[in-house]
Formats: structure tokens, C-alpha cells, sequence
């Protein structure tokens, strides 16, 4: 038996439909909130595994591990619906190019030096080389020319510095030489290339010697050929201070002409064969002979330019030595056995010695010390490096 609704407002009852479906609209059903819709759902949790896969990836450290995990984590997404398969599959692909990378350098090497140049530009923060121009100065970070720069500090070359770059020179493109091979290349031509930039070698301090920047293994890969040639003390706790160069911008003309006239001489006598005369014999009388050419071409030099008064007379007479020393070189190289070759080497070298040529150097304006290791003059033997001859 049905009771009656107590008295009051009207109320639904029985199976009549809820308010809001009665009158003449037709009833339409609620839309409920899913997945991805509730601003109140928690999205699904990234996969751990996922992300070590993808950073493991990203280092190439490890990356057969990084591979693994990148399997087992899609396993895991696709099981409980988590988050995380781009970082899964990016993990894989960095890591399977990892696992290339290792076997092609157990092949040659490449891996060590991919890892030598991850650590370099990690180090140098850039992976950018640098470069420092002909006639700047600079000191470097740890107050040593030897071992690895990442950069150097410029300064004026007025004050103290660690160097002076005399020179850049490129070397050829192709694959890396090796280090060995660069550095010969450096020592050769950094050598050759000082008396262009200092062309007076007695004002260059005996303590001074020649140092370079040469590229590695992989700044060679980034495009880099530059070798720096440049001025440095032999005692790191010692600096430079002002500049070594002489040249054409800060020489007048006849210094110029002196210095010029002198580098003829000096780059023949550079050319001295190693062994003695008695073991070679024809090699030291092309030698003489290319002395001597050498010597007529100086004279002919300094004959040729018109000198300051003060600066006449010990030239002329420095002329008379050369041309004297001329005939001597010439019957060197005519000589038919080392005795006789060394008895005209002695005379020749004798009029060349760089003391005598002390007198028209100060009326040039130009040093007058005798570097160190010009000794006092001939080294009495032939056969030698050719320096104790230097004008």
C-alpha cells in the first residue's frame, strides 16, 4: 500500500522522472569527466628508465647500457601506461650510434680521440680555436709556453709579457700528420722565419728562445692549419719586456740595408753540412761555394746603398773584409782534400768574424754584443752549424 506524500511542495515520487527531465524537452544525458579531461586527474608518471636511457644516450657513456634500458623502459610504458617513450627511443638511438662509434675505434683510435675532444671543449668551454696575430704580446693563464693553451691574455708589448708573436704560417690541408710531424714542421720554420721579424739577432736577449702554438688532433678535425711562431724567455719566471722587433717598421734605411745585406751571408752559412770535412768533403766545398756567392752578393749590397756620412768609412771597410773573404771561400770550394780546404776556411772565416763587424754596427745604431753563443768567433773546423759566422 502506497502512503501519501506529507503536505508541502511538490515532490518527484514513484517513477516519475527527476526535475530537470520533465516538460516538453527531451531528456539528455550527462557528460562525465575521462582520462585527460579533469582538471582534477594527475597526469600518468614519466618512466624512470626512460630518462636514464636518453641522458646515457646523450654522453655516449655506457650506451650498451643506455640501449638496454630504452628496451625494457618502452616494455614498462606500454604495461603501466606511463609516460616517457620519446625519451625512451631518443635513449636508443643515441645509444646504438655510441656503440658505433666504439667499434670504429677499435679500428683506429676514433673513440679515444672522440672522448679527447669531448673533454678539450668541455674544457675550453667553447670548442672554439683562438688565434694571436704577428706582433702581439700576451701572457698565458699559467705562466708556461709548454703544454695545452685554451687562450691567452693579450697585453701591450710596452710592459712585461710571457711572449711576442713573430709569425703565423698555415700548413697544407689533408688528414692530421701527427704531432710529431707538425712539430718538426714548426721547429723548422719558426726558426727560419725569426730574423724576418728581428732582423738584428744580437738584439735579441740570449735567454730568449723560439716557442709555437701548433693545432691538435682536433682542432685539426674543426678546420684549424695555423702555427703560431713566437718569443719567449727559457726561465719561466722571467717575462719579456718591450718588444723584439726590428724590421722594416722600426728600422730607418740604412740600418735596413745593413741587416739585409747581412741575412744574404748568414742564411748561406746556415747551409753548412753536419758531417766534417773530412768525412765529406764534396758537401763542404758546395758549401764554400755557395759562401762565397754569397758573399759577392753582400759586398755588391752594400756597395749599392748610399749611407749616412758617419757610417761610410766602417762600411767600406767592412766591404774590403767581405771581398777579401770572398777569394778565400772561393778556394775553399776549389780545394782537393780537407787540409786544403780547412787551411782556406780558417782565413775565410777569420775575415768574416762577427766582432769585426762591431765598429759598423755602432755607427749604424744598431747592438753591439756579440750574442753568446757566436762565441769568439770561427769554430776552427768547418763542419759546423754555420752560426759562428753571422754578420
Amino acid at each position: 500500500m502506497a502512503i501519501p506524500p506529507p503536505p508541502g511542495p511538490e515532490q518527484p515520487q514513484g517513477p516519475y522522472p527527476p526535475p530537470h527531465a520533465q516538460g516538453p524537452y527531451p531528456q539528455l544525458p550527462y557528460r562525465t569527466w575521462g582520462q585527460g579531461y579533469s582538471p582534477y586527474n594527475r597526469p600518468a608518471p614519466v618512466n624512470g628508465l626512460a630518462i636514464a636511457a636518453l641522458v646515457l644516450g646523450v654522453l655516449c657513456f655506457l650506451p650498451a647500457v643506455g640501449l638496454v634500458l630504452g628496451i625494457v623502459a618502452l616494455h614498462q610504458i606500454k604495461k603501466r601506461g606511463e609516460r616517457g617513450t620519446g625519451l625512451a627511443v631518443g635513449g636508443m638511438v643515441m645509444s646504438s650510434l655510441g656503440l658505433v662509434l666504439i667499434v670504429l675505434g677499435s679500428l683506429g683510435g676514433f673513440w679515444a680521440d672522440f672522448q679527447e675532444g669531448f673533454r678539450d671543449a668541455a674544457a675550453d668551454g667553447s670548442g672554439v680555436t683562438f688565434s694571436v696575430g704577428e706582433g702581439e704580446c700576451f701572457d698565458a693563464p699559467d705562466g708556461s709556453l709548454e703544454g695545452y693553451a685554451y687562450d691567452v691574455d693579450r697585453v701591450p708589448c710596452t710592459g712585461r709579457h710571457d711572449a711576442e708573436v713573430f709569425a703565423n704560417f698555415t700548413m697544407k690541408q689533408g688528414s692530421y700528420p701527427g704531432e710529431g710531424r707538425i712539430n718538426d714542421v714548426a721547429d723548422t720554420k719558426c726558426y727560419a722565419l725569426q730574423d724576418r721579424y728581428a732582423m738584428d739577432t744580437w738584439a735579441v736577449p740570449d735567454d730568449v728562445d723560439v716557442y709555437y702554438f701548433t693545432p691538435t688532433r682536433q682542432s685539426w678535425r674543426a678546420g684549424d692549419r695555423e702555427i703560431t711562431c713566437m718569443f719567449g724567455n727559457m726561465d719561466e719566471k722571467r717575462s719579456l719586456t718591450g718588444s723584439l722587433r726590428n724590421d722594416a717598421t722600426t728600422l730607418d734605411a740604412d740600418q735596413l740595408a745593413y741587416l739585409e745585406a747581412a741575412r744574404v751571408l748568414n742564411t748561406a752559412m746556415d747551409t753548412a753540412p753536419e758531417e766534417y770535412v773530412e768525412d765529406d768533403l764534396p758537401g763542404h766545398r758546395k758549401w764554400a761555394d755557395r759562401v762565397s756567392d754569397a758573399l759577392t752578393e753582400q759586398a755588391e749590397l752594400l756597395r749599392g746603398h748610399t749611407f749616412e756620412p758617419g757610417a761610410v768609412k766602417p762600411v767600406a771597410a767592412l766591404v774590403d773584409d767581405i771581398e777579401a773573404a770572398r777569394k778565400e771561400w772561393a778556394k775553399a770550394a776549389d780545394a782537393r782534400d780537407a787540409d786544403a780546404f780547412q787551411r782556406r776556411y780558417d782565413k775565410g772565416a777569420e775575415l768574416i768574424d762577427p766582432h769585426r763587424t762591431v765598429t759598423a754596427r755602432k755607427a749604424l745604431g744598431l747592438d753591439t754584443t756579440p750574442p753568446e753563443y757566436l762565441g769568439d768567433g770561427g769554430d776552427g773546423g768547418g763542419g759546423g752549424d754555420g752560426d759562428d759566422a753571422e754578420v
